[in-house]
């Protein structure tokens, strides 16, 4: 695998001979057409979920010694580094939100980390298990709307430290990376933050706390996998976790309001709304990664399955045939367009190749990220 020491030296040379350049990637499909309106939105402050949306919490919502761990803190870098070693998640969700404030704010740095844990501090609950071993709704002794927030909870605060260790873990990498990547993915770990809030509010008026039940420890060990490589990161979280949760967000909506829970439903149909622009910024980054490099990284030989949520694929920026096999690409051959099922369609052609997945993210039946 090309590690990401290599990117300052941009190799050409293919790595497989399978491998791949993507010169004329970003001509063969549309990036999501909100992407431009994201980067540019200013900072959300909208933290607490009222009676038909998102609301702005209370001034003493979030503790005066927040304020005081981010303001010492003098590069993103740094700020990315804090919300890593916070483990209480409520904290971690509010620094989070004041570190990317900051940021946002103010004229700092992206600065540099040289090392980091392979782990984010975490709670002493929920207990992280084997996924299979994650309990299902009728082994839970929660309600399904509870186990299913639950479970979503656990994927928003696995996305706040995805996120920031993306920041921090390549800010040695600045120059090459640019500004806007940190910026982008600061802002991801805004909205995660955001997420995380309204999955732990909601539990709370349910009567449950996030940590009743075991769970899965699936994502960070995907962070573990890609700590040395940009492009790898880029690939196994934006465009398979993440694009996992526009597949399984319709599904979770269904089966809430089938519950009877029309304000659980409402909060993650926003979420499942608000997580296109991550899928798009992650399609993006890594075209330009990619680009940059002028290959792709190794391939593994691994199977994406379905079912895929295909229209809200497409609207993040990942065009059918770059996952689905059954799907041939259209090329341009004068006057005709004839489909040419060998044709590797660019970059993620197919994912299923490129990167290590467990075959058990396919059967989650949740949101991934």
């Amino acid at each position: 695998m090309l590690l990401i020491h290599h990117l300052r030296a941009f190799p050409t040379t293919c790595l497989s001979p399978r491998s791949l350049t993507i010169s004329s990637t970003k001509r063969q499909h549309k990036l999501w057409s909100g992407l431009d309106n994201w980067r540019k939105s200013p900072v959300n402050d909208l933290r607490l979920w009222g009676p038909t949306g998102p609301l702005l919490p209370s001034s003493d919502s979030i503790s005066p010694g927040f304020y005081g761990l981010v303001s010492a803190a003098s590069s993103l870098a740094d700020l990315g580094a804090l919300v890593l070693s916070t483990s209480d998640p409520l904290s971690k969700s509010h620094i989070s939100h004041l570190a990317f404030s900051r940021w946002r704010h103010e004229n700092l740095p992206v600065g540099s980390i040289s090392h980091l844990p392979s782990s984010p501090a975490r709670p002493p609950k929920p207990l992280l298990v084997a996924t299979n071993e994650v309990p299902n709704p009728k082994d839970s002794n929660l309600p399904l709307n509870a186990h299913m927030l639950h479970n979503l909870a656990h994927v928003e605060l696995n996305a706040i430290d995805l996120a920031w260790d993306t920041v921090a873990r390549f800010s040695p990498f600045f120059d090459v990376l640019g500004r806007n990547f940190f910026d982008d993915f600061a802002h991801v770990a805004d909205d995660e933050s955001r997420h995380f809030l309204w999955c732990s509010q909601r539990l709370a008026e349910l009567g449950f706390k996030y940590g009743d039940i075991p769970a899965n420890n699936l994502l960070m060990r995907e962070c573990e996998k890609t700590s040395n490589n940009v492009a790898a990161r880029l690939a196994v979280i934006p465009l398979v976790q993440e694009a996992r949760g526009l597949d399984a967000g319709p599904r979770l909506v269904k089966r809430l309001t089938g519950f009877g829970d029309n304000r659980t439903s409402k909060i993650v149909a926003k979420i499942a709304e608000e997580e296109v622009a991550h899928v798009a910024v992650g399609v993006d980054w890594f075209l330009s990664v990619c680009q940059k490099m002028n290959h792709l990284i190794k391939e593994y030989g691994v199977e994406l399955r379905g079912p895929f949520n295909h229209s809200a694929r497409e609207v993040a920026g990942i065009p059918r045939d770059w996952y689905d096999p059954s799907c041939g690409t259209e090329v341009d051959k004068g006057d005709n367009k004839q489909g040419d099922k060998e044709q590797l369609s660019a970059v993620y052609d197919r994912l299923t190749h490129i990167i290590s997945m467990e075959s058990e993210n396919s059967s989650l039946g949740r949101p991934a990220k």
